[in-house]
């Protein structure tokens, strides 16, 4: 993963220990004290908010635990690979779209940070400027034409 995104887990892990999970416990302890916990309804919603803040502190710690941080901006080159920065053009519209090439954790499309596992990441890395690849998505087939690969942190 980058460094971008194993610092975003580690903020997001410091959140829930330091904000969430003290809220839910006085949530949890203030739903007690309203009497009968069988009909509660309150108690029984922060317990179930309770189980999915610990679900995802446990998930957060193994991926920092296993992380492998690796910094693009030591990479170089006009060859796709993880970290890269790709400029692509569709062949059939001309549009352009700029993607950075992520973990799978840290990916979301729509701020252009593409998972290693997606199809089209598997169809650029190992390619080159200049080269056209063919891409098939659930959507169908694309060509994109790389027009750029960078590496910056």
């Amino acid at each position: 993963m980058t460094r971008e995104g194993y610092v975003n887990l580690q903020e997001e892990l410091k959140s829930l220990k330091g904000v969430e999970r003290p809220a839910i416990i006085k949530a949890i302890a203030s739903a007690r004290e309203l009497g009968d916990l069988s009909e509660n309804a309150e108690y029984h919603a922060a317990r179930e908010r309770q189980s999915m803040i610990e679900g995802r502190i446990a998930t957060l710690e193994e991926k920092i635990s296993l992380a492998e941080i690796i910094d693009p901006s030591s990479l170089n080159g006009d060859r796709v690979q993880f970290g890269a920065r790709v400029l692509l053009e569709d062949c059939e519209s001309e549009t352009r779209q700029n993607y950075r090439i992520v973990g799978e954790i840290e990916s979301d499309v729509s701020k252009g940070l593409l998972s290693i596992q997606s199809p089209m990441a598997k169809a650029l890395i190992g390619k080159n400027v200049g080269e056209v690849v063919q891409v098939v998505t659930p959507q169908g087939g694309h060509e994109y034409e790389i027009l750029n690969v960078a590496f910056e942190e």
